[in-house]
């Protein structure tokens, strides 16, 4: 057996925690990633940009679900593919849904980009924050093609077993985030626009390491594959559309409260956004655990181990209430 293929073969308890902890890791990294331009923004800039920026995180977490459900939808093919060792099917998966996904994230960054005035009155956005919030919003939209293509290939990572480049690649990204929000917020000057600049920077560098990484890492699974296939994309959809679903009900709670929020004026929203960042952090260990769970079901679906699966429920049970007795305590 390959060392890649470890959720099929260590105990489950033990496969579930060697490959979660790293992506609980990431999903702090990940938050000190997202907190980082409310940090800075709300200690050299003021309150007024901090609520710009967070006025904004309701309405891009819509977003995002749609780019983690997509991530979903391939990987679970990709890890079932991978623990039945049908590599050229998964090649086939990985080369379909980066083409299919790519075109996808275009349109929703022009939509987005189009349409980030109107979502943003709809919000019932404080005026004297308005144009921040807008412009920040726009610049996330452009890079919007770099996050999708981020996201698919975590999953794309997770999805073979292997949980520590996403999370390497997020920590590079977190602290070259950090470094040029300090640079272009308090060095440049450039308030929101800096903060959403950075954040841009930082995801399409860490999507085109991601890219040529995973590519590399293809090479070890030498098999003919289709570089499209029209079953495959619509087996993929099959997946992601419920999961996208399932992801964006709570996001879109969200954006109805922050809508609630937003007209208690600029102080409140501050508040509110700073709050919820804090709250992410915990609430997004259980999200990796599940997420987790994910590819391990799936590479032992493909491997045809199927008593491994409810030994491997239970062992996610386990680190949930692991961690939810720590996160009580902290």
């Amino acid at each position: 057996m390959s060392k890649d293929e470890y959720l099929i073969t260590d105990t489950p308890l033990k496969a579930l925690t060697v490959f979660a902890m790293p992506m609980i890791l990431g999903s702090f990294f990940q938050q000190i990633y997202n907190m980082a331009d409310s940090i800075i923004v709300g200690q050299f800039v003021g309150s007024s940009a901090l609520a710009a920026v967070g006025a904004c995180a309701a309405l891009t977490n819509v977003f995002i679900c749609v780019a983690l459900g997509a991530g979903v939808g391939a990987g679970v093919l990709v890890s079932r593919y991978f623990g039945a060792r049908e590599y050229g099917k998964m090649k086939t998966i990985v080369s379909t849904s980066l083409f299919s996904f790519l075109i996808l994230s275009i349109v929703l960054g022009v939509f987005g980009f189009c349409f980030s005035h109107s979502m943003m009155r709809i919000l019932q956005t404080p005026g004297d924050i308005l144009n921040d919030a807008v412009l920040y919003l726009r610049v996330y939209f452009v890079g919007f093609p770099f996050l999708f293509m981020y996201n698919i290939l975590s999953n794309m990572f997770t999805s073979i077993g292997e949980s520590k480049i996403p999370l390497g690649l997020l920590v590079f990204s977190s602290i070259l985030n950090i470094f040029m929000d300090i640079w272009m917020v308090v060095g440049l000057g450039l308030g929101v626009f800096g903060a959403a600049l950075a954040t841009l920077i930082a995801q399409g560098i860490s999507a085109v390491f991601s890219l040529f990484l995973f590519l590399s890492r293809m090479r070890r699974y030498k098999s003919r594959f289709d570089w499209f296939d029209r079953q495959k994309l619509y087996s993929m959809l099959q997946i992601a559309v419920p999961s996208v679903l399932q992801q964006s009900t709570v996001s879109i709670g969200m954006m109805i409260v922050q809508a609630v929020v937003n007209p208690f004026g600029t102080q409140a929203l501050a508040g509110y956004a700073a709050t919820m960042r804090v709250e992410n952090v915990f609430s997004l260990i259980f999200v990796s655990i599940g997420n987790a769970v994910s590819p391990y079901v799936s590479q032992n679906l493909g491997a045809k181990k199927i008593e491994r699966i409810k030994k491997g429920y239970h062992a996610a049970l386990v680190l949930d209430v692991c961690f939810a007795v720590l996160a009580f305590i902290v």
